[in-house]
């Protein structure tokens, strides 16, 4: 996850919240409630209840310690719940070398077991992985590993089943996104600004003509005016995702997209005078 805050001691009643962030990969919203102790029954209802009354369904524990029972409830609650419920565990330390000032060190005690989820999940809810969908892994799979090789700054997000795949470029609800078309065979890099956030598209695009000169050619301006999101984004036609042959190349053009999108987009997004 690629968190930013969005407020702290957020009123759920009579009681408050420590930390609520938003996951710029997922646009969803993350609670973190911090107790520096060991972990207790309290701590522990507060935040069933936070989640419940804020609507969240990502939940971070952060203690100095965590007793054996408190750690499996976590465990049960990931095992019990249903599809895009997390909660993890986290045990927080100070280490010091030689002189040095203490630095935190966080460690993982519960986390969603992920794998066995999505098997229930897919299991219960659609069955084996269709061929489009098994192809779709496949690539954002390849794609990743692609990056990786070749050093690229771009953080991808987890390989999914599906049609596109999300970066996070540092302000909630604006995310880099690559795209496949498998009917038309293209491919495309994207900026999304989303919650039908017009104001923002409205400033960027008032620097069009410095943005397309920077990025180096032409791109689409799609403000949706009935939607939630808008783009702004590139294509690459004759692109066939079933076509394995063709992959680094492909790889290559969205590679170099993204990153120039990254570096254009950036820092306009976070230097924008508009409300989220």
């Amino acid at each position: 996850m690629d968190l930013e805050a969005i407020a702290t001691e957020q009123f759920v009643g009579p009681f408050r919240a420590d930390l609520l962030c938003k996951d710029a990969y997922t646009q969803a919203t993350v609670l973190i409630e911090n107790q520096l102790e060991k972990t207790n029954h309290s701590h522990l209802g507060q935040i069933l209840t936070y989640g419940a009354g804020l609507n969240v369904k990502t939940i971070i524990w952060i203690a100095s310690r965590f007793t054996d029972e408190h750690r499996a409830a976590l465990d049960w609650l990931n095992e019990a719940t249903d599809e895009g419920f997390s909660f993890f565990g986290i045990e927080i330390e100070l280490l010091r070398i030689g002189d040095s000032a203490p630095a935190p060190q966080f460690k993982i005690i519960s986390q969603p077991n992920a794998w066995s989820k999505n098997i229930r999940e897919t299991a219960q809810h659609s069955g084996e992985l269709s061929g489009a969908k098994q192809q779709q892994l496949a690539y954002w799979t390849a794609f990743r590993e692609y990056v990786k090789e070749h050093g690229s700054s771009l953080r991808l997000q987890k390989p999914l089943p599906q049609h596109w795949t999300n970066l996070a470029i540092g302000r909630s609800n604006y995310w880099l996104c690559a795209r496949v078309n498998t009917l038309a065979e293209n491919i495309s890099a994207d900026l999304n600004i989303g919650e039908k956030n017009k104001a923002g598209f409205n400033a960027l695009y008032a620097q069009k003509d410095e943005i397309e000169r920077e990025f180096g050619s032409p791109l689409t301006w799609n403000e949706l005016p009935q939607k939630i999101q808008s783009i702004i984004g590139i294509t690459k036609d004759d692109a066939d995702i079933m076509d394995e042959a063709d992959w680094d190349n492909q790889f290559a053009w969205l590679a170099d997209k993204l990153e120039k999108l990254d570096k254009v987009f950036r820092r306009r997004i976070r230097e924008l005078q508009v409300e989220d």
